[in-house]
């Protein structure tokens, strides 16, 4: 029967795998109400970047459970770009962000286009300069030869919050 097939055998042929497709999909079990936010154990990435980046990095310590890591990374070659992305309490995004890279160009990049307000912000011993945009908002705090951001969708209170728990180390450099 080779090429005596017709549109209405494909048609056939389709719908007996949409009824397969279907039936899977009905008695696999799935739940359309779990959060699908992965969370991550930064704990290893950090000891990695505080040996390797050449400034104190930045993580927080004594957060609530609630605060939810969901990415971390660490970038040597893009001028030591450290990145720790987290889920706030109020399900708002909150990252960390560091790096050698110092210019206004970075600092735009990950603030999402925000602009120095002309505010600061105290958040414990330290004064944050207050960064606001369309997308995100941001504490920053430029050190000699690094810069610290603390940005993302959630409110100032809870940036400041973030800001608050951020521990600074450094461990023995690698060569």
């Amino acid at each position: 029967m080779k090429g005596k097939q017709t549109v209405w055998d494909m048609v056939r042929s389709l719908a007996v795998i949409g009824v397969v497709v279907a039936g899977i999909y009905l008695f696999l079990p799935h739940d359309d109400t779990a959060d699908p936010t992965r969370t991550v154990d930064y704990r290893v990435e950090t000891i990695t970047a505080r040996r390797a980046a050449p400034y104190p990095v930045a993580a927080p310590v004594g957060l609530s459970e609630e605060w939810r890591a969901t990415s971390v990374t660490y970038e040597r070659k893009a001028s030591n770009a450290w990145h720790l992305g987290f889920q706030d309490p109020e399900k708002q995004y909150v990252a960390v962000e560091q790096s050698s890279d110092t210019s206004v160009k970075y600092l735009t990049g990950v603030t999402q286009k925000a602009k120095a307000s002309g505010q600061t912000q105290q958040v414990g011993d330290r004064a944050w300069e207050r960064w606001e945009g369309e997308k995100y908002d941001a504490l920053v705090r430029q050190e000699q030869g690094y810069v610290t951001v603390v940005t993302g969708t959630a409110s100032f209170d809870q940036l400041a919050a973030m800001a608050a728990a951020l521990e600074f180390k450094q461990g023995p450099q690698t060569p």
